[in-house]
């Protein structure tokens, strides 16, 4: 599976009749299919052009997993991270 930029960034995407839905779609298949994240607690939405990562993660490594994933796909610039923490106790 290969993500990344190419001649057109996210916002051009949209306006080209790339929606909402296949991004979050896109979004959600590619943490599914990273078998080293737990993403089953992990929301995707969208606000105009910007991803909003919401939910909750239980290990620190998967924020930054889903936030990168989210990223190829989209831009940084347009990840916002509004995950929660949730770890097990010990």
């Amino acid at each position: 599976m290969k993500f990344g930029p190419d001649n057109y960034n996210h916002g051009e995407r949209c306006s080209q009749g790339h929606s909402s839905a296949s991004t979050i779609a896109t979004i959600e298949a590619a943490l599914s299919a990273d078998p080293d994240i737990d993403s089953s607690a992990i929301e995707i939405r969208m606000l105009g052009p910007v991803v909003l990562l919401e939910g909750f993660i239980t290990k620190a490594v998967d924020r930054d997993k889903a936030i990168s994933l989210a990223a190829m796909i989209v831009g940084c610039e347009n990840v916002q991270d509004r995950m929660l923490s949730r770890f097990p106790m010990q």
